[in-house]
């Protein structure tokens, strides 16, 4: 492909079936509509780049009834760009067509360009995760539901060999979710499993540090998103005093002011998950101030389908990561597009001996 190609662009709109009550502190999902952007090279169309839009329903800022239209807009736009061959210029180009407001777009039109520069093999950059099979450590995430159905996941991903388990609270009685915490400890120390709870913001100003003062009892990692994302000053004052580690989530979502909310919060952590902060360069920006101000970080998926998993799993890799990352939703689908993903023994692999499904 030379740097003036005509790439030509379409998407196949799926409805992803969860294969449970997928239980947060916002709601209940059952589905999750995703958009698979298709690029190829007009004078070879039998090499497909193929990316993932993704608006997530209450958290992506491009998530509305109009988000299919804007996405034809944006993908006749493309085709009327002289595209490089250049990873890195490629990121650029798209960042500039593409408005801030439209993460998932930026996403999925970048990957899709980055796979079809690397020959349509669902490759986005260099990186061990793909090109040596490296696995990469990652939590076993707990879904919110009654007590019975949590702990029947969380005895699961014991027996599965997860070594780090994540579990979401907010949405049940706080007296059992702190029983189900307690169960885990009373099996494994916190040098054999490590924990991390997700409030999603469930908790409020006023009861938040009472009851991160009860689950630092537990010798829990950290908690994501206590309070409310857009009341930075609470937050600050919430990370100052906490006993427990604090990882910022939504607080990071449609945010411009990168280094002013990371100065002005002071977190212990930050969790990337590109479809919403806008694609490859945005979450390289953040991890780059963190890293400046001592802050730790991981990658997660925003419940993509294992197109878009494919390429968080790969970024994430290229940036060598020290924890695990938060990518075991592959499996959360009936109706995912099968592929080389595997989770096994608390990580998630690429097995080059099993085949990508065709998108349809």
């Amino acid at each position: 492909m030379t740097p003036s190609s005509t790439i030509k662009f379409s998407y196949i709109k799926r409805n992803l079936i969860f294969r449970f009550d997928a239980g947060t502190s916002r709601g209940v999902l059952k589905t999750r509509e995703v958009y698979w952007i298709k690029a190829i090279h007009a004078d070879h169309p039998e090499v497909e780049g193929w990316g993932e839009a993704a608006p997530l329903v209450g958290l992506s800022p491009d998530y509305s009834p109009d988000f299919e239209n804007f996405l034809v807009k944006m993908l006749q736009t493309a085709e009327n760009q002289p595209w490089s061959q250049s990873g890195k210029e490629i990121i650029d180009q798209v960042r500039s067509m593409v408005p801030f407001e439209f993460p998932s777009i930026r996403f999925g039109l970048e990957t899709a360009l980055l796979d079809l520069i690397h020959g349509g093999k669902k490759k986005i950059s260099s990186n061990p995760f793909y090109d040596l099979n490296e696995p990469i450590p990652i939590n076993g995430l707990i879904w919110m539901g009654d007590r019975d159905f949590m702990l029947e996941q969380i005895d699961q991903k014991l027996t599965e060999g997860f070594d780090c388990i994540k579990m979401k609270i907010g949405a049940i009685d706080f007296e059992q979710e702190i029983a189900l915490l307690k169960y885990i400890r009373s099996r494994f120390s916190p040098e054999e499993v490590v924990l991390r709870v997700d409030a999603n913001g469930a908790f409020s100003n006023q009861k938040a540090l009472e009851k991160l003062r009860r689950l630092a009892d537990l010798s829990l990692h950290s908690i994501e998103q206590p309070i409310p994302a857009g009341n930075w000053k609470a937050m600050h004052q919430l990370c100052q005093s906490t006993p427990l580690p604090v990882a910022l989530d939504e607080e990071l979502i449609g945010v411009k002011e990168k280094e002013q909310l990371l100065d002005t919060i002071q977190p212990q952590h930050i969790i990337l998950k590109p479809t919403l902060l806008g694609g490859i360069q945005e979450t390289q920006a953040w991890i780059g101030l963190a890293e400046e101000r001592g802050i730790g970080w991981w990658m997660t998926s925003a419940l993509e389908s294992n197109i878009g998993l494919n390429a968080i799993s790969q970024l994430a890799s290229s940036l060598h990561p020290s924890i695990p990352q938060g990518l075991g939703t592959g499996k959360l689908y009936l109706n995912n597009l099968e592929s080389p993903l595997e989770v096994h023994s608390g990580k998630i692999h690429y097995n080059p001996s099993l085949p990508w499904e065709y998108p349809a």
